[in-house]
């Protein structure tokens, strides 16, 4: 006679064993139909799990965010359902939950084209309306076998012989479609109404090269056609925003084949880029970094004794001089550690804050390789903190507050916070495991800021903070962190003298805000579509006269605005006032300038702001004042505009 606690505390008890869809109906029909699975003390189960002791119960519905990938993972059922019906001989082999949809691959000697997408799309559809039921079924690893194999799935077969003795076979079937699955899946196919096949690639079996190359079809599924809509929306802006596109429309940098992965930029990007360059330079002053500059070409035996050689070997790009091994730096941390060691360090001078614009470059597969958001040469914002284990908390806590004010000088406030906690391979003693995370954890608590944790997620010498933002579109980029290090100061035989006397190991820190520059930049010009806040764009005024009879004019004002240090061209071409316009306006200039015989006479200029707003006539003088406030507030304004809408 089990009794069921619902998450209210409230309870139900009944005569014999339930399901979970039992449960739901004796709570409302409503529920009873909206409900997709169940949560039974925090495990998820299909809605026909059967109850038969006291137990904690949480109904999930498509409300809840599990609700969401059980219907992803039932739409993947339902997409390789749709393909053995129209191509038959196809094998399937695995189709899991991703984000934003799924994917299922196929092993076929069909290619699939957009016209084969659209009928398996089409036929998805028809099983909906069928509204299957969706039932689990449980076997033994030789049933399972001997089923599989019969209908032709040897991908399948590899995969129950690769299970464990003793593992439970579930099979989940609707209609005649049988499918190897853990589960759980939604009670029937009707419960899928908002999806879409999105593309097919190719995919090696188990991720192996060595093996077969199968396809992927990949799709999107949502629980209601309102979210599909706006997702579908979502991936139309970030196609119209796509970096690489707007790096060539507003000529900011190119990238070529006989540089795979680096960046040649253009004056306009280079602009962007020594502009955010000099911002961090004063940012970093201002918060009592000292800035350094460590080689590029580094002996073999520092990445060895660092540990990165035997992590990262593979990444690193490596010669021969002089009969000694070389790497080119991956990253910073091991030469900011040499400079450290240059002098015996006291307690009294730490914290001790370096920072470097480190140029480092790593040998991604050409295949990750993304324009200038994944590239083989970047440079980094990276700082390294050497501290003792009392002084975490205050510097990260001082970082925050560093890293939200950048953060929004570039317009972004919309800031997600996760702490990465100890994996089971760790170094470092539990002791200072736990001082380090309360550390951080305590530093995030102390501002206020919701926080997520992710259990096991750490790295193998110490927990980290991550700093995510949303860009205007709501998409989510990973780019800040902060990370505790017991390990590399050992290893590089780091030392400071104690209070004490004694020689101790610091602590060390590793942090960044933009991460990469060359990525920063992608997100930028991404969520601004190119319009870039006034002190970032690359050009901030062009002046444009009427006629030939105003280019002495403006080419004064041309010459006073740049010797004012403000980034302006004038457009002296024998074109029509309205022509020059409209190129600018599509060039996102911030401000235009317009010369006329009227402007000469009182000496003025005719403003025009890039949203189209005419500010009229005024001196050169006071738009200097009105350009100066505006870059003075750098990308503050934006977000303080779309706050009060």
């Amino acid at each position: 006679m089990p009794v069921i606690t619902l998450p209210d505390g409230s309870q139900r008890s009944f005569d014999q064993p339930v399901s979970i869809a039992d449960v739901a109906m004796d709570i409302g029909p409503g529920l009873a139909k909206a409900a997709l699975a169940g949560k039974v003390a925090g495990e998820l189960v299909d809605t026909s799990y059967i109850i038969s002791e006291n137990s904690e119960l949480a109904i999930v519905t498509e409300r809840d965010e599990e609700g969401l990938d059980l219907i992803r993972h039932s739409t993947a059922h339902l997409m390789a359902m749709a393909v053995q019906e129209l191509f038959p001989g196809v094998q399937v082999t695995i189709g899991p939950v991703i984000e934003d949809g799924y994917f299922y691959d196929f092993a076929t000697g069909h290619s699939f084209s957009t016209e084969d997408l659209q009928k398996i799309e089409k036929r998805m559809l028809e099983i909906t309306k069928d509204d299957l039921p969706i039932e689990r079924m449980v076997m033994t690893r030789t049933q399972a076998i001997k089923e599989f194999r019969e209908m032709g799935e040897n991908y399948k077969v590899q995969i129950i012989e690769d299970l464990p003795a003793g593992d439970e076979i579930s099979v989940y079937r609707q209609g005649p479609w049988r499918d190897l699955c853990r589960g759980p899946h939604v009670p029937s196919t009707g419960k899928l109404k908002a999806f879409k096949l999105m593309k097919v690639a190719g995919a090696y079996w188990r991720g192996d090269s060595n093996n077969e190359m199968l396809q992927r079809v990949y799709g999107t599924a949502w629980s209601n056609k309102k979210d599909l809509k706006a997702y579908l929306h979502r991936l139309e802006e970030a196609e119209k925003r796509d970096h690489r596109k707007l790096g060539k429309k507003y000529d900011l940098f190119h990238m070529q084949e006989e540089a795979p992965g680096m960046v040649f930029w253009h004056p306009k990007g280079w602009s962007i880029y020594t502009t955010i360059e000099s911002y961090m330079r004063e940012q970093q002053t201002l918060n009592n970094y000292q800035e350094i500059k460590t080689p590029q070409l580094v002996d073999f035996s520092l990445w060895q004794k660092s540990g990165h050689a035997d992590k990262f070997g593979d990444d690193m790009f490596t010669l021969e001089a002089d009969g000694r091994d070389f790497a080119i730096k991956p990253m910073n941390c091991p030469c900011h550690v040499q400079i450290f060691n240059q002098g015996l360090k006291s307690y009294r001078d730490l914290p001790l804050r370096l920072a470097e614009f480190g140029s480092c470059h790593r040998n991604e597969p050409s295949g990750s390789l993304h324009g200038i958001m994944r590239v083989r040469g970047f440079v980094q914002d990276d700082a390294h903190i050497f501290a003792t284990e009392n002084q975490i908390q205050p510097e990260v806590s001082v970082f925050i507050d560093f890293l939200h004010s950048v953060y929004e000088d570039f317009g972004f406030s919309d800031v997600i916070y996760r702490l990465s906690t100890r994996p089971e391979q760790r170094v470092g003693t539990d002791e200072s495991w736990d001082k380090a995370e309360k550390a951080l954890a305590d530093a995030l608590n102390s501002k206020g800021l919701p926080w997520e944790e992710l259990p096991g997620e750490g790295a193998f010498y110490g927990p980290k903070i991550e700093f995510s933002l949303k860009d205007c579109i709501g998409r989510v980029w990973q780019l800040g962190t902060i990370q505790v290090d017991f390990s590399m100061p050992g290893r590089l035989d780091a030392q400071y003298v104690a209070e004490d006397g004694s020689r101790q190991t610091p602590v060390m820190l590793h942090r960044a805000i933009l991460g990469s520059f060359e990525r920063f930049i992608g997100i930028l010009i991404e969520h601004y579509e190119g319009a870039f806040p006034t002190w970032l764009a690359p050009t901030q005024v062009v002046i444009a006269n009427i006629t030939d009879k105003q280019a002495p004019y403006v080419k004064k004002v041309h010459q006073s605005l740049k010797n004012s240090g403000i980034r302006v061209d004038a457009d002296l071409r024998n074109e029509k006032i309205g022509f020059k316009i409209r190129e600018h306006i599509i060039q996102k200039v911030p401000y235009l300038l317009v010369v006329g015989d009227k402007e000469i006479e009182n000496q003025t200029v005719a403003v025009r702001a890039r949203n189209g707003e005419d500010l009229g006539s005024m001196s050169l003088e006071a738009f200097e004042q009105i350009l100066n406030e505006d870059v003075a507030r750098r990308g503050r304004v934006r977000f303080e505009k779309t706050a009060e809408k």
